[in-house]
């Protein structure tokens, strides 16, 4: 992707979160996920404060919230069994087994929604009570309670087993 392109695009991601500004969350890092050859989405890591280690982004207290801005078209069973496999790679096979009925039901709501299209938001919030799944900035399915939900949802990303390493780092506001 074009560098003029590429920075239009994770504008785009910080321009997009502007409503939720009530909850006073800041830009992280940002970056885009790839996958061979093919740029899949950018995406946003928002948190109460700057930090700059993976530890910390985890543990943060409060509201967080990852943006995800669809590069390409992906059914949601190819977008859910992504989630669910980071989720598996950055955990025990006794942890991912107790995420298993969250997971569950954020597979059941990206079913509901069929597929993650060019140009669509997908934002995973943590309120401090639950992770709330958005479209476009719409609510959708019911809350996924739990923070140890999100903090494996942070994982795939920011954990010891992330999707692409450079992504992690561009997350934790290193250049990429």
């Amino acid at each position: 992707m074009p560098t003029f392109l590429r920075i239009l695009v994770l504008a785009g991601i910080a321009l997009a979160s502007l409503p939720a500004a009530a909850d006073e969350l800041v830009l992280n890092g940002s970056g885009i996920r790839k996958r061979v050859i093919f740029e899949v989405y950018s995406i946003g890591l928002y948190l109460p404060k700057r930090v700059s280690s993976a530890q910390e982004a985890i543990a943060s207290p409060g509201p967080k919230r990852i943006d995800i801005r669809m590069l390409r078209d992906v059914s949601a069973e190819q977008f859910s069994g992504a989630l669910a496999e980071g989720i598996r790679e950055n955990h025990s096979e006794a942890e991912a087994r107790a995420l298993e009925p969250s997971v569950k039901q954020l597979i059941s709501i990206m079913a509901e929604v069929q597929e993650a299209k060019k140009g669509m938001l997908v934002s995973l919030g943590w309120d401090g009570k639950a992770t709330q799944l958005r479209i476009d900035g719409k609510g959708v399915g019911a809350p996924i309670e739990g923070e140890d939900f999100y903090r494996a949802l942070l994982r795939i990303w920011l954990g010891e087993k992330p999707v692409q390493e450079n992504l992690k780092k561009a997350l934790l506001g290193a250049a990429q």
